[in-house]
């Protein structure tokens, strides 16, 4: 017995509205600075600003990414998809978490190479173009959190923005150190610690879209606690083989054997799980819930592990 709790409908849209312009106004803002970043890069000779940028062309694909997930996130389900394509949006986060892996691999590569013969660097330019980068990336990522909710998807574009805000950071700070001491040495400094940044922000995309696709229990969401409350609901015995897990970032299902404490009717039945199912959705936000009634536990009963009596033999003279 399932039934779908939709809390979409206008106010669905207008959240799947909200995070596409929030994504193409940073996709705009970012692949226009991160034309930016690479010619003061190469201008400069920053290697700080070079990584940054790097960082920045894996945040323009990210986002692309991102809307690409989130226009399949809206596609109505099909014969084929009886979901729909939800789950787009946590391959979606997955990839960008790659993505990450792999700009922090050629980041942390080429300040190894560069930290024992650090070249001079322009430290006003450098100065100049990490603070405009900045604002942009404090922006965007202000705009992408405002519209996140728990989306994997989101969050991964805005952790993108975050750690490449960070890396700006770390830019403006080897560009202080240029132009105050001569001591370039910082740039490279600074873009190991950009690169390891990076590789902490992909780690925690890529544990937490893994767990999504191995169906784990929901983090904010207590099993237990979810079972107490079905055991105490009015007209139930017990319950067993509950299971928990994620369908999407945002939507939790579950399933679950629930038995009745007495003999009711098809119809009591029927309403009594449409009511399980509401307190569901309204105390744990939980959208698919799929119960099974039964009037008596279902698991098979426990084999008896005493030796069978053997008949007596009664002997006549």
């Amino acid at each position: 017995m399932s039934r779908h709790h939709d809390h979409g409908g206008v106010a669905g849209s207008e959240i799947a509205a909200q995070r596409r312009r929030a994504l193409w106004i940073a996709l705009c803002a970012n692949g226009g600075f991160m034309i930016a970043e690479f010619v003061g890069g190469v201008v400069f000779g920053s290697l700080a600003l070079l990584a940054d940028a790097v960082h920045m062309l894996s945040d323009v694909a990210a986002l692309t990414i991102a809307l690409i997930a989130q226009r399949l996130i809206d596609r109505p389900a099909s014969v084929r998809h009886t979901f729909g394509l939800q789950r787009a949006e946590v391959l979606g986060a997955q990839a960008n978490g790659v993505l990450l892996l792999a700009s922090a691999g050629w980041i942390l590569f080429e300040a190894a190479r560069r930290i024992g013969d650090p070249p001079a660097v322009v430290g006003g330019g450098v100065l100049i173009v990490a603070t405009f980068g900045l604002l942009v990336n404090i922006g965007s990522a202000v705009l992408l959190v405002r519209a996140s909710g728990r989306s994997l998807n989101m969050r991964g574009a805005y952790w993108h923005m975050l750690a490449d805000a960070l890396g700006s950071v770390g830019a403006i700070v080897a560009g202080l150190a240029a132009v105050l001491f001569a001591a370039y040495w910082v740039d490279a400094a600074a873009s190991i610690f950009i690169g390891l940044l990076v590789i902490v922000t992909a780690w925690r995309l890529l544990r937490d879209t893994t767990h999504v696709l191995l169906e784990g229990a929901p983090e904010h969401i207590d099993a237990e606690r979810v079972e107490q409350w079905l055991t105490n609901a009015p007209g139930v015995e017990s319950v067993h083989h509950m299971h928990l897990w994620h369908l999407t970032s945002e939507t939790t299902a579950l399933s679950a054997h629930v038995v009745l404490d007495d003999q009711p009717s098809l119809h009591e039945a029927q309403a009594r799980g449409d009511s399980l199912k509401d307190g569901l959705a309204t105390a744990f936000s939980i959208a698919h819930a799929t119960l099974e009634l039964e009037c008596h536990d279902c698991e098979p009963p426990v084999a008896s592990t005493a030796q069978p009596t053997q008949p007596q033999q009664i002997e006549h003279d």
